[in-house]
């Protein structure tokens, strides 16, 4: 608001207002003017001209020269009217607004360019009805419109005294209004001359000026005028509070540069130098770090460059981030290792149940580096499937050793500069991952856990996985390169430990740097160990309970773990046991009557019904129904295979989310039965009038792989012989079209689940013997199993045929 009041003088061009506003000192109204029928008309542009109030305007264009000279030598009043479109030279009647101002010409002015200045007081608002004539001037027909009477004279009030009030509010805000302007704003008696004087000084467009010049109701008008300066209000207070904010910033930093300024002066005539002094420090930390010489030259040289540096430079801070850096980093530091073996096994025995693999392979490592006194540290992968201890197998690794631990999760992680870190030239610019976590180590032999290797990102931002190449690779990372550091590190001493859920996903390359150890579910006697050594002892620890609180036994044990969790794992049964840990804190804090002593009958009630129902395999007493076992990345499970047979044309369809290579034994099997038809029983001439529709349940779950070629053939010749599968079995292996039967993966994983399932019998390849003799008798105790080398033998053992 008010911004044309600043300016004094404006070279307008022709017929444009110059934006210098003032208050008639004549407040009579309109109705004692007298005015001729028709008047000399101008057009005005960029500007509208309001009732009451005195603008000059430069006239430039010849008819408004023309309209001026009539009317100052005849009544001295004249019609004034905003143009529409300030870019028409020679506005006509269809050019201009409709509703304009009669105003009366004070004084004419010839200035010295030549120009004529014509000083106009606005009196009378009219309406233009036509014109008379276009030349030499227009003259304008017209008719006076006059504003309504206020139907609420208290609510007109209010609105106008609200109008004074933002603006004085206004001009207080405005640097560049004059404070006289206030006293201007208090000497307007005459509501109608205030509102057209705020109006005329809005900073709005000519349209919305216009708008409130013809509106002909009191509180209609005060009500559009305030809510736009209103509007403007909130605008100027955001703008002065954003103003004052930046001063007060822009004053705390010269404050702040005065008081550094005055402290530098001051550690100057103290003979001090903070800076000089930090440095020195780090020299002084330098002469007793062990380290090699290339390292020491490369200090040495950053130092002297840090010297150099002013320290208010940016690059001052970031030289010397990276020499604490380079001191920080632990480079020919190293912890001692636990050569006692019997020792270390019993740490290792008494974190984690079983897992003999993994301990003798670390405890070989520690005899090589016994006898030998220094090994490139092997880069382990334990592979297995989620909640079996890959992870913690790592702390407990590092315990025995004696070496700090250090667990890096690599789930997601998709930009390669989290490995090998920034450039330091870039802002913000820091070390990899890898060389942080050696840092918070303080040591260079760690026990390094790389966790979830097989869900390493990739995209646009680079490729980590092939940044771990260099990383896990022993004849490479003795010079692994850190783009921060910009220097060789070595990393050979550090004991890498990768984990994964599924050896899938790992880039070949990777995978190859690596040595895998497969690590396999648990058998329900080995979950009851781990629960009662483990589980059931933290458990009632982080529920505040003792022993004599709550006891669980293994027969107890025993039945949470097959009705209620079904994993590979323990983590689900470690969840399970929490439940029945809060049943009990519960009554503990409550002060109630319970049985300490958990029996059987009482799970129904801790954990509700049966989760698992292990009988599902009982229910199959119609022929096409196969049971198989399958491995996934959690472990291994049972699956069913459903053959449906009816009247068609002998097509074959395949549904339950099978991939390729499952769908392709579907395949296999047929061809092999057509082939042998004879042989199982089936009149061939069957195949070419029957549609064969084989499903496997869990449609939403993908299956895939070779495993299942035995059970979709047992399916299929179980649903053309008629005769059901054999009871409590379950089989898997690949089959090929000449009739073998060949071993396939996962089978500790596969017998276990069968044995979670209730399963007594199993068919296998006799090439997967080897595996199942690696599974404890125990734990298998009461299975029974089948070795097959022939398709022809699967089906005499499913189908009991002779």
């Amino acid at each position: 608001m008010f911004d044309r009041y600043k300016h004094s003088a404006s070279n307008g061009g022709p017929g444009e207002a110059i934006p210098l506003f003032s208050v008639s000192d004549d407040n009579d109204t309109v109705h004692h003017d007298k005015y001729d029928d028709v008047l000399p008309l101008i057009a005005l542009k960029n500007t509208v001209l309001y009732p009451g109030l005195v603008i000059p305007i430069t006239v430039g264009r010849t008819r408004s020269q023309s309209a001026i000279k009539a009317a100052n030598a005849g009544s001295k009043y004249i019609a004034v009217t905003a143009q529409i479109d300030d870019k028409v030279a020679e506005p006509g009647l269809g050019d201009l607004y409709s509703i304009g101002t009669i105003a009366k010409v004070l004084k004419l002015l010839q200035m010295p360019d030549g120009s004529t200045t014509a000083i106009l007081q606005g009196r009378s608002k009219f309406e233009l009805l036509g014109l008379e004539s276009e030349q030499p001037h227009m003259v304008a027909r017209y008719r006076i419109s006059k504003m309504s009477v206020p139907t609420n004279a208290m609510e007109l009030s209010a609105a106008i005294s609200g109008v004074r009030d933002i603006a004085g509010r206004i001009i207080e805000l405005s640097p560049n209004i004059p404070s006289e302007a206030v006293m201007m704003l208090q000497n307007m008696t005459d509501d109608n001359i205030l509102l057209n004087f705020i109006a005329s000084n809005l900073n709005v467009d000519l349209q919305l000026k216009q708008d409130i010049l013809s509106l002909t109701q009191p509180m209609k008008k005060a009500e559009t005028i305030l809510k736009m300066i209103t509007h403007e209000l909130q605008l100027l207070e955001i703008k002065d509070e954003i103003a004052s904010k930046v001063k007060g910033d822009i004053d705390q930093q010269q404050k702040e540069y005065f008081l550094n300024q005055q402290l530098k002066t001051i550690q100057e005539e103290l003979g001090q130098n903070p800076q000089a002094e930090a440095l020195a420090g780090l020299e002084q930390r330098a002469k007793d770090k062990d380290w090699p010489e290339k390292i020491g030259k490369a200090f040495a040289k950053e130092l002297g460059k840090a010297r150099r540096i002013n320290p208010q430079v940016a690059e001052y801070s970031v030289t010397l981030n990276y020499l604490e850096l380079l001191l920080d980093l632990p480079w020919n530091e190293v912890t001692d290792d636990n050569f006692d073996l019997a020792a270390v096994k019993k740490v290792l025995d008494a974190d984690h149940y079983g897992m003999d693999k993994i301990k003798d392979r670390i405890l070989e490592h520690l005899a090589v580096l016994k006898l030998k006194g220094d090994m490139k540290a092997p880069i382990l992968c334990l592979v297995g499937p989620p909640g079996v201890g890959k992870t913690s197998l790592g702390k407990s690794v590092a315990t025995a050793l004696g070496r700090e631990y250090v667990r890096m999760s690599l789930g997601g992680l998709h930009d390669e500069s989290e490995i090998r870190g920034h450039r330091k030239t870039y802002i913000g610019a820091m070390p990899g991952r890898i060389l942080q976590s050696i840092k918070k180590a303080k040591t260079s032999n760690p026990v390094f856990i790389l966790d979830e290797i097989d869900k390493l990102g990739r995209d646009f931002r680079g490729d980590p996985s092939s940044a771990l190449l260099e990383v896990l690779d022993p004849e490479q990372n003795t010079t692994f390169h850190d783009n921060y550091l910009d220097l060789e590190y070595d990393l050979s001493k550090v004991l890498f430990i990768a984990t994964a859920n599924s050896l899938n996903s790992i880039q070949p390359a990777l995978l190859d740097r690596m040595e895998i150890i497969q690590l396999s579910g648990y058998s329900t006697e080995e979950k009851v160990q781990i629960a009662k050594g483990h589980l059931i002892p933290k458990q009632r620890k982080n529920h505040g309970l003792l022993s004599k609180h709550v006891s669980i036994s293994k027969p107890v044990l025993g039945r949470l773990i097959q009705d209620y969790t079904r994993e590979s794992g323990v983590r689900s049964l470690d969840r399970t046991i929490g439940s029945v840990m809060r049943y009990v804190a519960k009554n503990v804090a409550m002060e109630t009557d319970y049985e300490s002593k958990i029996k059987k009958e009482d799970l129904p009630m801790i954990l509700g019904p049966e989760k698992v129902n292990l009988d599902n395999y009982t229910k199959i007493k119609v022929p096409g129904v196969a049971v198989g076992l399958a491995w996934t990345s959690v472990g291994g499970d049972i699956l069913f295979i459903e053959v449906s047979l009816s009247k068609g044309k002998g097509k074959l369809q395949l549904t339950g989310n099978l991939g390729d290579v499952m769908k392709e034994s579907a395949t296999t099997a047929l061809s092999y039965l057509k082939a042998h038809a004879d042989l199982v029983g089936i009149d061939p001439e069957r195949f070419a009038d029957t549609d064969i529709h084989i499903h496997v349940p869990q449609g939403a779950i993908p299956k895939d792989g070779p495993s299942a070629g035995v059970t979709m053939l047992s399916a299929l010749a179980s649903a053309f012989v008629g005769r059901p599968i054999k009871h409590y079995l379950a089989m898997t292996g690949e089959i090929t079209l000449r009739g073998r039967v060949l071993p396939v993966g996962g089978i500790k994983e596969k017998i276990l689940a069968a044995k979670r399932s209730g399963i007594k019998e199993v068919m296998l390849c006799v090439d997967n013997k080897k595996h199942v003799e690696e599974i404890e008798a125990e734990y298998i105790k009461g299975m029974t199993f089948t070795y097959v080398e022939q398709m022809q033998d699967v089906l005499t053992v499913a189908l009991n045929a002779k």
